[in-house]
C-alpha cells in the first residue's frame, strides 16, 4: 500500500471548514455566595487552581492502613484467575431509603441516575477507551486497556437530562462519549473545563466548590476533592477546577466523590449539608510499585473509602474504580480493591452499609 502525502493547503482549507462548520457553546457560571475558588494568586503558576486540602508529604497521616494480608481470597468473589475477572456473587440488600433515586454502575467511574423528580443524569460517562492520542499512546506505554466496555442503547442517551464529568482524566472525561450524547443534554462542570469541550453547540454550566446549580426540583452541588486536573501532556496543570458532585432533592442526597484521596474535606461536606443517603466512593487506584505515596495521597484506600463513609453519615456506600470495566491503574489486580475493602470491612467493624454492584447492575434507593 502506498503512502500518499496531502499538500498544507488542502489541510489548512479542511480546517477552516471544519472551523466554520463547528458551532460555539453557550456556558455559564455558578459562582454563589457561599462558593470557593483556590488558586495560586502570583508566581509562575498564577490563576491555576490548587488542592484546598493540600498537606505536606511530612504531614500525611491515615487514620487506618492496611499493612499485611490485604487481599485474602473471598467467598462471595467469584474470579477466573486470583483477584482478577471477578464476579461478586454475595447478597446485595439495599437498605430502604425511600429516596427516589435509582442508578446503574455503568463500570469504572460512569452510573446512570435517574433522579426523584424524573431526570436521568449521567456521572462521569466513558464508553469506550481512551480518547485520542492517549488511546494510540498507550499501545507503546503499555497501559492497559479495559476488557470490556459499558453500553446504553440509543434510546437511553437520547433519554439524558444532564451530563456531570468531575475532572478531566481520560478514564473520566472522554470526548466521544461527549459526541455520542450530542448538545441535547446539558453538562455541569468544574470551573474551566469548559475549555475542553469539543465545540458543537453544547450547553454547559460550570461551577465553583461549594456552588449550586437548581434542576428543577433538584440542586446539583459541586463539592471539592483531594485530586488535581490536566488533560494534555504539558502546560495544563490545573487549569481547570476538579471536583465531586451532590445531588439534592426534597432533603435526600446522593454523592459522587469523584477521584479524591482521604482528607478532611469529607467531613466537611458532611458538616455543612448533613448526614448523605447515597455515597459513591472510589476504592481503587491507589498502588505503585515506586509512587505509592502519591497514588495514596490521590486516591483513596478501601479503608480510606470505609472512614470517609463513616465521616459522611453515608446511609448505604456504593464502591467504584475497580473491576472489569476498569483500566487497572494503580491497582495489583482487577478485583483486588474489592478484596480489600471486604476484608478492611471487617478489620475495622465497619457499620456503614455496603451495596456492592457488579457492571451493569441497577438498584433503586
Amino acid at each position: 500500500m502506498k503512502l500518499r502525502w496531502v499538500s498544507a493547503s488542502v489541510l489548512l482549507g479542511s480546517t477552516l471548514l471544519l472551523s466554520a462548520c463547528s458551532t460555539p457553546n453557550k456556558v455559564q457560571r455558578q459562582v454563589g455566595k457561599d462558593a470557593v475558588i483556590e488558586q495560586f494568586t502570583d508566581g509562575e503558576h498564577q490563576g491555576t487552581y490548587r488542592n484546598l486540602y493540600r498537606t505536606p508529604v511530612e504531614q500525611r497521616q491515615y487514620p487506618a492502613n492496611c499493612e499485611a494480608d490485604c487481599y485474602p481470597a473471598h467467598q462471595a468473589v467469584e474470579c477466573k484467575t486470583p483477584g482478577q475477572d471477578c464476579r461478586y456473587t454475595g447478597a446485595q440488600q439495599a437498605p430502604v431509603l425511600h429516596s427516589g433515586f435509582s442508578l446503574q454502575w455503568l463500570g469504572h467511574a460512569s452510573f446512570l441516575v435517574k433522579t426523584p423528580d424524573g431526570q436521568q443524569m449521567l456521572i462521569d460517562p466513558v464508553f469506550g477507551q481512551f480518547d485520542w492520542p492517549v488511546s494510540w499512546a498507550q499501545h507503546f506505554a503499555g497501559i492497559i486497556k479495559r476488557p470490556y466496555t459499558p453500553t446504553l442503547t440509543a434510546e437511553q442517551l437520547s433519554a439524558t437530562d444532564a451530563v456531570l464529568y468531575s475532572h478531566l482524566h481520560y478514564d473520566h472525561f472522554s470526548h466521544a462519549s461527549i459526541e455520542q450524547l450530542g448538545n441535547s443534554p446539558t453538562y455541569y462542570l468544574p470551573l474551566g473545563m469548559a475549555d475542553y469541550m469539543p465545540e458543537a453547540g453544547y450547553n454547559i454550566i460550570e461551577q465553583a466548590w461549594y456552588s449550586k446549580s437548581q434542576r428543577g426540583e433538584l440542586a446539583i452541588h459541586l463539592v471539592p476533592a483531594h485530586h488535581f486536573n490536566s488533560r494534555k501532556l504539558f502546560n495544563d496543570q490545573n487549569q481547570a477546577m476538579w471536583g465531586g458532585w451532590l445531588l439534592e432533592h426534597k432533603g435526600n442526597t446522593l454523592f459522587f466523590a469523584g477521584d479524591t484521596g482521604y482528607s478532611k474535606h469529607f467531613k466537611d461536606i458532611q458538616q455543612k449539608y448533613g448526614d448523605i443517603d447515597i455515597c459513591l466512593l472510589p476504592i481503587a487506584s491507589y498502588h505503585h510499585e515506586t509512587e505509592g505515596d502519591w497514588y495514596r495521597y490521590v486516591h483513596t484506600t478501601p479503608e480510606d473509602a470505609l472512614i470517609a463513609a463513616d465521616e459522611l453519615g453515608c446511609k448505604v456506600m456504593i464502591p467504584w474504580g475497580y473491576g472489569n470495566a476498569s483500566w487497572q491503574m494503580g491497582d495489583i489486580s482487577s478485583h483486588s480493591p474489592l478484596l480489600r475493602l471486604l476484608h478492611m470491612q471487617q478489620q475495622l467493624d465497619s457499620q456503614v452499609p455496603l451495596l456492592i454492584l457488579n457492571e451493569g447492575d441497577s438498584v433503586q434507593l
